[in-house]
């Protein structure tokens, strides 16, 4: 299967055999804990780092992807297989969500306003805050 990714400024362009696929309407399953198996089968290191980061970049414009590529990022340094069909996930969600995102333009004043949440001791491995 040929896999191919191609990111530009502002939008995702994905060159990938996807026909079979079916695009996902969210890009996480909903309550899904991600954890590292013991002697769960490797990914691919390199292709997974490159994808996460690309996906981390892209969520400055579209905060949908803020909580998805944050629970991807923490399995950088040994990514499995598990988490690489995570990534896809994602990937199948933006595919059909090519058109939304944040537009950031000048109104001609410096204001920011910002909102997050936690998760307080909610990773399933170390008890972790995220």
């Amino acid at each position: 299967m040929v896999r191919e990714i191609y990111f530009s400024h502002e939008k995702l362009w994905l060159k990938k055999r996807m026909i079979d696929y079916k695009l996902a309407e969210t890009p996480v399953i909903p309550n899904q804990k991600l954890f590292i198996e013991n002697g769960a089968q490797l990914a691919n290191q390199e292709e997974y780092q490159k994808i996460v980061g690309k996906l981390i970049y892209l969520s400055h414009t579209r905060p949908d992807l803020a909580y998805s590529g944050e629970v991807v990022s923490q399995f950088l340094h040994e990514p499995q297989v598990h988490h690489m069909e995570a990534v896809w996930k994602i990937i199948r969600y933006l595919k059909g969500t090519a058109g939304h995102g944040v537009l950031f333009k000048n109104n001609g004043h410096l204001k920011t306003q910002i909102y997050t949440d936690a998760a307080w001791g909610g990773e399933k491995g170390g008890r972790k805050s995220t």
